[in-house]
């Protein structure tokens, strides 16, 4: 990104490694200010063209604090189109921002940093075998994933850490994951949300946040959760969007394409951290659905890296068969169906099936499960334990 754009923007949600990932990877002719810093945050606001005076090549930590300061890093970009001149993290997406009115289109390229994969916390430093299950013949996945895989955990330990780098990595206790998840939390509803856009009750706002993590991996009805809540269905809209434009919440959209089935066009909703989610429903015992959260956290953190820029989508029909995601490329679909079962069944796979008969392009599909057994379901239905996988 450096080597062909003038601006690089990182974002993701707070506490996934933003702001260490740009000061210890790039190069060293950078300058890195943070707009946490007041004096600096002040300086930007007030003269943005004085604060980009500091230096020739700038790294500029969260720079949502300062949305002025992207016109006139737009003014510099235009006068002279230097690659890699600057480099900006922000905790929100600073093209759904209030205020913010410069996307730097044509100028910019844009990363967003997940948090921790299985195997990064393992220290192998890279996503699951998606690409690699794309790249080889289906009759060869047994093989595949039995020659490359990392040692076999309990899912729900993985679901309980999260992938946050200091929970997932330096916290060895729940007591202190726990500790952790409160805390953050609290500065998310106290600091970043205020920040962000007015919440007029944020106890409000910490119910719907509880709501949501009861209700992930279902299909995201917003009058019902405002019904539910007794808040106005505009108040629940505005922010699950707060949400989502944080990091914090994903929506998975609908595969629409089928000529013959009346298809679900609501998404699924899920939180972008299965720890915190956990932790903010008050769950102690992890769900099914939070091991369908693991798989699409190491799904979008693949896509997210991955040049063919892969959608990552899910399938209903309204007779109720379900695919839990669908990852679509280029003439190719691969349906992924999430069980956390330890003895998955012929039957398991029956929606697997369906979707494989109204979509050529998926010459087959894979169900990850809590087992350890590696075995075909059905013809170009391969259960696989999701460890060797993610």
């Amino acid at each position: 990104m450096l080597e062909t754009f003038p601006v690089v923007v990182v974002t993701g949600a707070r506490q996934t490694g933003k702001s260490t990932l740009v000061r210890e990877r790039l190069p060293g002719d950078h300058t890195y200010l943070t707009l946490d810093d007041v004096l600096l945050r002040d300086e930007a606001r007030r003269d943005p063209e004085l604060f980009l005076d500091r230096g020739g090549r700038l790294i500029v930590d969260e720079v949502q604090r300062a949305p002025d300061l992207l016109l006139a890093i737009k003014r510099r970009v235009d006068e002279r189109r230097e690659r890699g001149r600057y480099v900006l993290t922000g905790s929100a997406d600073v093209l759904l921002r209030r205020g913010v009115t410069e996307s730097l289109a044509g100028r910019a390229g844009y990363l967003r940093l997940t948090g921790l994969t299985r195997r990064e916390q393992l220290g192998l430093g890279r996503v699951g075998l998606w690409s690699e299950l794309l790249a080889t013949p289906s009759g060869a996945w047994p093989d595949l994933l039995r020659s490359s895989t990392p040692d076999a955990e309990p899912w729900e330990a993985f679901a309980q850490r999260g992938g946050y780098p200091v929970p997932a990595h330096d916290l060895a206790t729940r007591e202190q994951r726990q500790a952790w998840f409160a805390g953050y939390a609290a500065t998310y509803l106290e600091r970043d949300l205020r920040a962000m856009s007015a919440v007029e009750n944020l106890a409000d706002m910490r119910r719907l946040m509880t709501a949501l993590c009861l209700r992930s991996g279902s299909l995201l009805n917003q009058a019902e959760v405002a019904r539910d809540l007794g808040l106005p269905p505009s108040t629940v809209q505005r922010f699950v969007n707060l949400l989502e434009a944080s990091f914090q919440v994903v929506r998975v959209p609908a595969y629409g394409v089928n000529r013959t089935r009346r298809l679900v066009k609501a998404p699924k909703v899920y939180w972008s951290d299965s720890g915190l989610a956990l932790h903010l429903a008050g769950e102690s015992v992890p769900r099914g659905a939070h091991l369908e959260n693991l798989v699409l956290a190491d799904l979008l953190a693949w896509a997210g890296v991955d040049d063919r820029r892969p959608s990552i989508l899910h399938w209903r029909t309204a007779g109720g068969a379900e695919v839990d995601f669908v990852i679509e490329l280029p003439q190719r679909l691969l349906p992924v169906e999430v069980k956390a079962t330890r003895r998955p069944t012929h039957a398991d796979a029956r929606h697997l099936r369906s979707f494989m008969g109204d979509h050529p392009a998926a010459v087959a599909g894979l169900l990850l499960h809590g087992g350890d057994e590696l075995t075909w379901l059905d013809r170009g239905v391969l259960a696989a334990p999701w460890w060797r996988v993610l």
